[in-house]
């Protein structure tokens, strides 16, 4: 028996961690094709080595229960094509002290998911929103993406199309008032000039055409006026992104228990939060939590559902345990969805239907097995 327990755990495990890299990489090409944006917006290799090492906990906790059905329905289907299935209950062995072993190897593996949802992820995520802060401190210059427009600067909105280290090209500000826009400025180029003593990006445009829209009738373009110069300056306040005490833990960036903490004492996690959106803020909190704890228990759901669709199956080919893989996890990552977008109706409780995947599928686990055996 332990003969075979270690020859089903070997096979587990080994197909488990190829499986993990697999889903992984693919998972990480999003954060690589980022990477590339940033490095070759001349952003230090350092700072984004640091974004991608603290993305990957993140993306392990959906990689790691995915990477468990697939194996568990690869390595069934296999050994009921196979025909080991039925040389070991020949040998007299039941189906469910076959299972056992992988079932707990499942529970295990959920134990270890729990941590990393519960505490790794959420400090990984929190490092890299730091860093990005850090990266504001350092090159203020990156704060200025291309190509959308960036809300961030008071009284301002700033966008530009092509970066070039300190050169910008077609640049365009809006200066925003109590009634809208109060001017707007197009320029062919400019040049950023950074000081970090006074907390300002100063942003020299040039080849400028201004426009004036007329205060009693804004939104009349007729009677805006064009304005054209050589040379217009224009200063950002970098103050929101070098106070480091101005960036405050989101519900992602909070361990289990901060979230229970956050969630008794709503107002003191978010201060100065409209009062309507109290019950909001409170309810993403706790689907939050839930979806964490259902990532986690879904390594031994997704066992328990696996292995009878595996022996079903009766295939050993790989395409057909991943496309299974895909439709139970589509299912899965479907409830999740909706808990999310219900966020904003308490009454209907979302935070209990991130549960109905995870119980659905142990039950069905559990007859199919019975059924099985």
């Amino acid at each position: 028996m332990r003969v075979l327990e270690r020859y089903l755990l070997r096979d587990f495990f080994v197909t488990c961690l190829l499986t993990l890299a697999v889903v992984t990489f693919v998972m990480c090409l999003g954060a690589v094709v980022k990477a590339m944006d940033l490095l070759a917006r001349g952003v230090s290799g350092v700072f984004i080595l640091k974004i991608f090492s603290y993305n990957i906990p993140f993306l392990l906790s959906f990689s790691i229960p995915i990477s468990v059905l697939t194996t568990v329905l690869l390595l069934f289907g296999r050994l009921s094509s196979d025909g080991e299935l039925n040389a070991m209950k020949a040998c007299g062995l039941s189906l469910w002290q076959i299972v056992t072993p992988l079932v707990l190897a499942a529970v295990c593996l959920s134990v270890l998911c729990l941590y990393l949802n519960g505490t790794l992820a959420p400090q990984s995520h929190w490092a890299q929103r730091r860093v990005l802060v850090d990266l504001g401190m350092t090159e203020p210059e990156n704060l200025l993406e291309e190509g959308r427009f960036v809300r961030d600067f008071p009284g301002l909105m700033v966008y530009v199309a092509k970066r070039e280290r300190k050169k910008v090209t077609d640049v365009i500000v809006y200066e925003m008032g109590a009634r809208g826009v109060k001017r707007s400025v197009r320029a062919r180029y400019g040049y950023l000039m950074t000081d970090l003593d006074k907390k300002q990006l100063r942003v020299d445009l040039h080849d400028v055409r201004i426009e004036v829209p007329d205060e009693d009738h804004p939104m009349d373009l007729t009677r805006s006026r064009d304005i054209r110069a050589e040379h217009y300056p224009v200063t950002l306040d970098l103050s929101n992104f070098l106070n480091r005490g101005q960036v405050r833990k989101k519900g992602a960036d909070m361990a289990y228990g901060e979230l229970m903490e956050a969630v008794r004492d709503i107002r003191g996690a978010f201060p100065g939060v409209d009062p309507q959106d109290l019950a909001r803020m409170r309810m993403g909190l706790v689907v939050d939590a839930n979806t964490r704890l259902a990532l986690a228990l879904s390594c031994f759901a997704f066992t328990l559902l696996g292995i009878p669709l595996g022996i079903k199956s009766h295939r050993r080919e790989t395409s057909i345990g991943f496309g299974i893989a895909i439709l139970i996890v589509f299912f899965f990552y479907f409830f999740i969805i909706i808990a999310d977008s219900l966020v904003r109706h308490p009454e209907l409780r979302p935070d209990l239907i991130v549960w109905i995947p995870i119980l659905g599928a142990e039950l069905a686990g559990f007859l199919l097995l019975r059924r099985a055996a």
